[in-house]
């Protein structure tokens, strides 16, 4: 779905810009750098969970204000991917300009200013707050930084959301959850490589953080994995390991149980992995015993593996009639 200034007479642009973008986006003041002569374009995608717009507009000033930012219903943040132009981002007292692709975070609880210094596109995720903090923890210091080549992580999630406005639409809903899941987790995985747990980690307790949990993610597949087999591979103590896990309030133990829990939970809500047990799910993601594995399944999600697979086909047969989900705004298309 694409709007665009392009078919609206020039007396009405600035006004048909404010409402698609302002909605687009989220609540702010807009000052364009040309007057009526301002041109733009949004492109709007959806992925489940997420809403996608790519962004082209002439040289402007969007801020977020304190009155603005007091009105936010908190639900999502902007992971935005700055394409080309040069674009000058403040907030939370940093100051960043990008002449460059790179990625960058904003939270829209908090005021921020944006400065479109010439012609520039950009890409913005609105991502729910939730499920970004439980992949990265708290994001306070990793607004307003510039992520961008070299930094090899950066630059593969730049190159998958690159493509996701034009083609997010083609994809199945099984596809797209898949998809959207991938581009959270290269998105976390950039945003922490370079400046996650400032507050909390040093740079070199913040590598080996992400060195352990991908230690785990490797392992998680072997019954009987012990917390010492996971220090011995990441090269550091089973003390040291706790102790960086317990910036997340976890520890080895609690940290395997729960990636396994969340692989089996996808698994069950994955229509293509229909025709696998529940007790081949379980077994090949490191439980050893189908009771225990339920009883925990429960405990952390509230419902048996049995009625948890039940209630996803149920919800996957009620939207089969739907041909595509609509715009994330309810707009009609107009061009």
């Amino acid at each position: 779905m694409i709007f665009s200034t392009q078919d609206v007479h020039p007396r009405e642009r600035l006004s048909y810009w404010r409402e698609v973008a302002t909605r687009g986006y989220v609540e702010h003041d807009f000052e364009p750098g040309q007057g009526q002569a301002f041109n733009g374009s949004v492109k709007i995608a959806t992925l489940p969970g997420l809403a996608l717009t790519r962004f082209d507009a002439d040289t402007a000033r969007v801020s977020r204000s304190e009155r603005s930012a007091a009105r936010a219903d908190a639900n999502d943040m902007l992971l935005c991917m700055h394409v080309q132009g040069e674009l000058g981002i403040s907030q939370d007292g940093r100051d960043t300009v990008l002449t460059e692709r790179a990625l960058f975070l904003l939270d829209p609880l908090r005021p921020f200013d944006i400065q479109l210094k010439s012609h520039a596109s950009n890409v913005v995720v609105k991502v729910p707050r939730a499920v970004l903090e439980a992949r990265v923890g708290n994001t306070g210091n990793l607004t307003a930084r510039a992520i961008a080549p070299p930094n090899a992580v950066a630059a593969l999630t730049m190159g998958f959301l690159d493509m996701l406005p034009d083609l997010a639409e083609s994809l199945d809903d099984i596809a797209g959850l898949k998809v959207a899941e991938q581009l959270l987790d290269l998105s976390a995985l950039a945003l922490t490589s370079e400046h996650g747990k400032i507050t909390a980690l040093s740079s070199s307790r913040a590598t080996a953080l992400l060195r352990l949990k991908a230690t785990i993610e490797r392992l998680l597949i072997e019954p009987g994995l012990k917390p010492e087999r996971i220090a011995a591979e990441t090269g550091i103590s089973i003390r040291y390991a706790n102790d960086l896990l317990a910036e997340d309030n976890s520890s080895i133990e609690r940290y395997v149980n729960e990636r396994r829990l969340e692989r089996c939970r996808a698994a069950l809500e994955d229509a293509a992995q229909s025709h696998r047990s529940i007790g081949e799910i379980a077994f090949k993601w490191g439980f050893s015993d189908l009771s225990h594995f339920g009883r925990r399944f429960k405990g952390r999600f509230g419902l048996t593996p049995t009625e948890y697979r039940r209630r996803a086909e149920i919800a996957a047969t009620e939207r089969q009639p739907e041909t595509r989900r609509p715009g994330v705004l309810g707009f009609s298309e107009t061009t």
